[in-house]
């Protein structure tokens, strides 16, 4: 496949080329850095990182993009009678990393190896630790199960990948937390990769002028948590430039040898008598 690169990325964090430019297959630009103010700027332009081991950073924006309006969530009769059954327990920003590592090495029908390389790990890893990643969990007989992450900004998150051991685990953590997102206030999913999975969630593909418009709108809301409290998007301005690296003290650390990690005050959680259906 031949794509066409509209720009070479600085690592002084150089604005990103227009994605409405971008060929539809997305490859948009190379290179740059995963500092949380680069990622930040890149998801609020409707841009995403996605490479693969040994080759440089590559920046997406495909068209056209499939997305999720989460009041068009369908959840079929299977699913419904399966988070009837109680048979997952779901939890929200409970294991953050070892949810993004499953979901790392879950082998994918058809793929070798995984995009999600130690440096990404890295970089969702500092995003969940500022409050702009997230993660849902399915537990069965406390073991994780399935679970999913994405980045949200403002009324608007994006579905980065999921995982499951277990059948139905991660549709299940994804209706909790779709569901979830709808009533706190969010106006779009951004699904990325249009796949099977996702259409029956009621996904479809949006021509890119429309996903960017809403795209555009979303960003400017905020989600309701539980406590009241509304999150809105982060300045760029106060967010780190540099890619963080993980320390001895970085709160995601304990879940790598210990399983779940402390959660800052704006990590989420299920609210106390939510049921999706």
């Amino acid at each position: 496949m031949n794509v066409r690169v509209l720009g070479r990325m600085a690592g002084d964090g150089s604005d990103f080329p227009d994605p409405v430019a971008a060929p539809p297959e997305g490859l948009l630009a190379v290179g740059g850095d995963l500092s949380p103010a680069r990622l930040v700027a890149a998801y609020l332009r409707g841009i995403y990182p996605w490479y693969d081991r040994g080759t440089p950073i590559l920046w997406w924006s495909p068209d056209p993009r499939c997305a999720l309006l989460p009041d068009e969530l369908h959840v079929s009769r299977s699913l419904a009678r399966c988070i009837r059954s109680n048979a997952f327990e779901v939890t929200f920003d409970k294991a953050f990393a070892l949810v993004i590592r499953r979901c790392a090495a879950t082998p994918r029908q058809g793929q070798r190896g995984t995009w999600l390389v130690p440096a990404m790990i890295n970089a969702y890893e500092g995003l969940h630790r500022l409050g702009i990643a997230h993660s849902a969990e399915a537990w069965q007989d406390g073991r994780l199960v399935g679970g999913l992450y994405g980045v949200a900004l403002g009324g608007v998150f994006y579905g980065e990948s999921m995982f499951h051991l277990v059948p139905e685990a991660s549709k299940v953590a994804f209706t909790w937390l779709a569901t979830w997102l709808r009533q706190a206030g969010c106006t779009l999913i951004d699904c990325q990769q249009t796949t099977p999975h996702m259409v029956r969630f009621g996904a479809r593909e949006l021509p890119r002028p429309e996903f960017l418009a809403r795209l555009a709108d979303g960003v400017r809301g905020a989600l309701r948590l539980a406590d009241g409290s509304e999150v809105r998007c982060p300045e760029i301005s106060d967010l780190p430039m540099r890619t963080l690296t993980p320390g001895p003290d970085a709160p995601w650390m304990a879940a790598q040898q210990s399983g779940p990690e402390a959660r800052p005050a704006r990590h989420w959680r299920v609210p106390a008598g939510f049921r999706p259906l």
